[in-house]
């Protein structure tokens, strides 16, 4: 589903438990986050209400079952694409290479995460169509 997913931490924090599981209820999100945020499962379920609303979650009714079942109808990559995005036109004016030069000025990266991304960038390189020339 593309779009914009901006979600706060406790909507990322629910949909991380439901991407885990596959499905969730109510009651399965709360057990997950309770013991580290306290929440009350009427939060879970407002939040999950929000999501749902926002077309984030989906839900369904099984027969017999007392409780409503969640699942994701985004992607945890579609989500990060999204929020990586937004964060690039706010922050970056939509450079993506002033976003690339301040996470590699700013963080300690080791040699390892430079082998990585020079990977990253030669598979890049290896699937972009050549430019055109005239």
């Amino acid at each position: 589903m593309p779009g914009r997913h901006q979600l706060t931490e406790l909507q990322l924090a629910i949909l991380r438990v439901i991407w885990d599981k596959g499905e969730a209820t109510v009651q399965d999100i709360w057990e997950a986050l309770h013991p580290e945020r306290g929440l009350a499962q009427t939060t879970v379920a407002t939040m999950l209400s929000r999501l749902e609303r926002r077309g984030v979650v989906t839900r369904r009714a099984p027969p017999q079952a007392r409780q409503y079942h969640y699942r994701a109808a985004v992607t945890e990559e579609e989500v990060q694409h999204s929020m990586v995005g937004e964060l690039t036109e706010r922050l970056f004016d939509g450079d993506v290479t002033a976003l690339v030069q301040h996470l590699l000025s700013g963080a300690d990266v080791s040699p390892g995460d430079l082998a990585k991304i020079r990977e990253m960038i030669a598979r890049v390189e290896s699937t972009a169509p050549a430019p055109e020339t005239k």
